[in-house]
């Protein structure tokens, strides 16, 4: 079913028990975030909040997307594979060959469906978006969030923001921040490669300003839309007619040439200038669980501002993970993995974004091998895919195993894996919030190739013959042979992976790869194909920490060291530099971004008023903070 509002949303959350309604005064400056990153972090995404007295007149919702239960609540499905089978039905239907009259006419009521979920414009005096109507436009009536102690500002986090191609005039509706500058004044976060910069681009060239319009809440599928990696000039709102079985209507906003859904809570007109200064916007906590530094973005004037009578004002907050994004990318995980199958990669049976991977980090896929180099081939249809070109690192495992159960992938990978001849590079785009690149939003790429080899892949045809179950390392013995350890993780000899995780000292850095090679001169590692090295604050028995830093601290081509096996040709080893990069131990030019953590005032404020927040939780949950302040460095945004 569609929803007719974000009230209607709320209220059925609410039915199923996936809702808090919090009556305490609660801040919009950080002490929102810091009940949610509380609650988020539950098993299960914990439940959605609306906090109802936080300073102004609107209800603030937050972690409404937050579970697989309130997602498929919003979606209006039991399981999200639901979606990808109607998807996988409709490409099936399109795409068979029709012969004669009567296969075509068949092809009515499919036709008649994509009819149905085209969006439409209503011309309409008092549409509900516009009940109240704000000509002197000021933001501070808004509960606009201050997420994170360093952010530069409040943002505004939940933006559905449209804009259209001045010559094409086909609309876009993207999800980019705005950070509040003043009453009627924000910054347009667009990053150099999304749909909305390369509409700048082209008002620019004409010398025209851009109209821009802001829509928050209506249906939640509407905000999924803005964040779904649709291809260029394809309308979002067709995406959402087809989730929700229902076209999107649109009203024509009162001071841009522009629409927006009927039904949103709030909509925010205006426009940004491209002949206008920059302004310098940020840093702000980012989902990649870092602070996203400042830098110059372009300026978006607001005109007007109309909203709904009722209106409830959603939010989000990002940072460590897992947050409400993880599940919003599970949606699109499922949702996707049917176009991309009958596009582009026939063999794909499978794919998972680990919410580790924050995204863009770390991708496996799943697929139906059947001849020699075909997850190479499919490493590079992805990494030409849309949004998968920011992927950095990916792996292809066979159609056998397990996609979800990391013990088997981990072990998958340890078996089918020669690092000299399975780990592949490239060089591309990379997301703008990639901190570790060495390059602004470009660098390398790895994949792994995890799956059964034919004899024309294998680089040797000799077997090692080694039982992975028979290895075992003496830690302390290790660690007092290198004064550069601080700890060994060697759990995963056990379950027969050729794997450790070891923390160093900081001075080690600088002579990594000497040190990695001394590694290897050691008897207890040579037949370890792996070796991931972190710095000495990570908890390396956290296997989920482990996997976000590193996939967050690398940079694949930099990182990674393939050392032959010195005494045994058959044998190669990987190891993987996952430290935080530094000018003075690793000639790492850009500014390295903190950890985002809340402040210790407003831990402990949470924390005295948890018992009055009415959450039904009577102990206090600890702050998911203090597990990483040890790796805060600055008291900024900036760590060195």
């Amino acid at each position: 079913m569609a929803y007719n509002s974000l009230e209607e949303f709320v209220a059925k959350l609410e039915k199923e028990g996936e809702l808090i309604r919090i009556k305490e005064k609660v801040s919009t400056d950080l002490e929102i975030t810091e009940i949610t990153d509380r609650i988020s972090k539950q098993e299960g995404g914990g439940k959605a909040l609306l906090f109802e007295n936080n300073g102004t007149d609107f209800p603030v919702l937050i972690n409404a997307l937050g579970s697989l239960a309130r997602i498929n609540i919003a979606f209006d499905t039991k399981k999200l594979e639901d979606i990808a089978t109607r998807i996988e039905e409709l490409f099936k239907e399109v795409a068979s060959p029709k012969e004669g009259l009567m296969s075509k006419l068949k092809m009515l009521p499919t036709l008649n469906s994509v009819a149905s979920w085209m969006p439409k414009t209503i011309k309409t005096k008092g549409a509900p978006c516009q009940q109240v109507v704000y000509n002197q436009p000021d933001l501070n009536i808004l509960p606009v969030l201050k997420c994170w102690p360093h952010d530069g500002g409040k943002f505004i986090t939940f933006p559905m923001v449209h804009t259209k191609d001045p010559i094409t005039g086909i609309r876009n509706v993207g999800m980019y921040r705005m950070q509040v500058f003043d009453k009627d004044i924000t910054g347009m976060h667009w990053h150099k490669h999304k749909t909305g910069a390369r509409h700048y681009e082209e008002y620019k060239k004409l010398g025209k300003k851009m109209p821009v319009a802001v829509a928050l809440g209506g249906d939640p599928i509407y905000t999924y839309s803005a964040t779904a990696p649709l291809p260029d000039n394809i309308d979002e709102y067709l995406l959402a007619g087809f989730l929700r079985h229902k076209k999107v209507e649109l009203v024509k906003c009162l001071t841009q040439d522009i629409e927006v859904p009927i039904d949103a809570d709030f909509v925010i007109e205006g426009y940004v200038d491209p002949q206008e200064d920059l302004i310098w916007e940020g840093p702000f906590g980012d989902h990649t669980g870092f602070y996203s530094l400042a830098d110059w973005y372009p300026r978006f004037h607001v005109t007007c501002i109309t909203h709904k009578q009722n209106a409830i004002y959603p939010t989000t907050i990002v940072g460590v993970p897992p947050q409400e994004d993880a599940y919003i990318g599970k949606a699109t995980e499922r949702i996707f993995l049917a176009p991309m199958k009958f596009a582009m990669i026939p063999e794909l049976m499978d794919m998972v974004l680990p919410e580790e991977g924050v995204a863009h980090n770390l991708t496996i896929v799943k697929i139906n091998k059947t001849f020699a180099g075909q997850a190479v081939k499919v490493m590079n249809a992805m990494w030409g895919a849309g949004q998968m070109m920011f992927n950095k690192v990916l792996i292809v495992i066979d159609q056998n195993i397990e996609i979800s159960n990391y013990s088997d992938l981990a072990k998958c990978i340890s078996e089918n894996t020669d690092p000299q001849a399975d780990i592949h590079f490239s060089k591309g785009p990379l997301d703008v919030l990639d901190h570790a690149s060495s390059k602004f939003a470009f660098g390398s790429k790895m994949g792994i190739d995890a799956t059964g080899k034919y004899a024309e892949e294998l680089r040797t045809s000799e077997k090692i013959g080694i039982n992975p179950y028979s290895i075992k390392m003496d830690k302390e013995l290790v660690r007092s042979q290198f004064d550069e350890i601080v700890d060994i993780n060697t759990n995963l000899l056990n379950s027969g992976i050729l794997a450790v995780v070891i923390s160093i000292k900081a001075s080690a850095k600088n002579t990594i790869k000497e040190f990695a090679n001394k590694l290897l001169n050691n008897p207890d590692f040579a037949l370890i194909k792996f070796i991931v090295l972190l710095d000495e604050m990570v908890n390396i028995n956290d296997y989920s920490q482990i996997a976000w830093i590193s996939s967050g601290n690398l940079e694949p081509l930099r990182d990674s060291f393939i050392i032959e096996n010195k005494h045994n040709k058959n044998i190669s080893h990987l190891v993987i530099n996952a430290t935080a990069k530094t000018k003075e131990a690793d000639n790492f030019e850009r500014s390295w971004p903190n950890i985002v953590t809340m402040n210790d005032e407003t831990i402990l404020k949470i924390d005295q008023m948890w018992n009055r927040l009415g959450l039904g939780i009577l102990d206090v949950i600890e702050s998911p903070s203090l597990k990483f302040k040890q790796f805060v460095k600055t008291d900024s945004a900036v760590a060195w």
